[in-house]
């Protein structure tokens, strides 16, 4: 009896530091060093940009044209990065997306961006960014395609949901942090204790605009039948694309990444 109570109250111990510490387990903020702000200020086409959010916090990203742009109003796509991922990287790599031009803007406590993470933080501030982009008069409103990665799914198809964007490109998506977590810990009640669900299965189905779903065959953080079954769900038009031997962290790095985002975002260039 003495054992079955310690067990049980080390196993109570483990999930309460679970639910107090999730937060520091889901967001790991990242700065932005200042040799690479002034390196982005250097390359041609790139704005630096600073918005509020609805709550008054400041949120910092940019904007890049690319040198092909075949308008004045070029098709856009806005980024949301990794959970451990300050996303400056992404505007030096924009070239890959001409003629499209890339937004992208650090998470709360990210880089420059003020305030803390959390999942309504995320979702609200990103239709606020996609809105202020809109108005822009160096925007096309109706070429606004939504990328997101990792986490990024989670808040790029809530704003797929709520706004009408011309396409939705995921990489390394999931079904649900619920799903996920129970995935990796299946001993722990993590319904219970989960704060930031990000249940983007619930909100697929609604959704009409196309789909490029991109997944590693040997993910073992958001292991392919999560990202799969959010595909899957989607109402709109989708393609499913899974890259053989890539992994979670380094699927931008596999052969065959670029190609089939700049395959997609092409296809969205046809009338529908």
């Amino acid at each position: 009896m003495t054992l079955l109570l310690t067990v049980l109250a080390g196993f109570a111990a483990f999930c309460a530091l679970l639910y107090l510490l999730q937060e520091r387990l889901i967001f790991l903020p990242r700065s932005l060093p200042e040799s690479t702000r002034q390196a982005l200020r250097a390359l041609p086409g790139v704005t630096e940009i600073e918005m509020r959010a609805a709550d008054g916090t400041r949120l910092h990203g940019w904007l890049r044209h690319g040198a092909e742009e075949a308008a004045d109003r070029p098709g856009l796509v806005i980024y949301f990065g990794g959970n451990a991922e300050e996303v400056s990287g992404q505007v030096f790599e924009a070239d890959a997306l001409a003629p499209w031009s890339l937004a992208a803007f650090n998470y709360r406590g990210y880089g420059l961006s003020e305030g803390r993470p959390g999942e309504a933080a995320l979702v609200a501030d990103a239709l606020v960014i996609h809105d202020r982009l809109a108005e822009r008069e160096d925007v096309d409103p109706e070429r606004i395609v939504v990328f997101g990665r990792s986490i990024g799914s989670a808040v790029a198809v809530p704003l797929a949901a709520a706004r009408p964007v011309r396409g939705v490109l995921l990489v390394s998506p999931f079904d649900s942090l619920k799903r996920v977590g129970q995935r990796h810990y299946p001993f722990v009640p993590v319904s219970l204790m989960l704060r930031h669900p990000f249940d983007s299965l619930a909100q697929a189905p609604a959704i009409d605009a196309p789909l490029l779903a991109l997944a590693g065959e040997r993910d073992r953080i958001v292991p392919s039948p999560h990202s799969r079954r959010l595909h899957d769900a989607w109402r709109g038009p989708k393609q499913w694309v899974l890259l053989p031997g890539a992994d979670h962290n380094r699927i931008h790095l596999h052969p065959g990444y670029w190609p089939a985002i700049r395959d997609f975002l092409g296809s969205l260039d046809h009338p529908r």
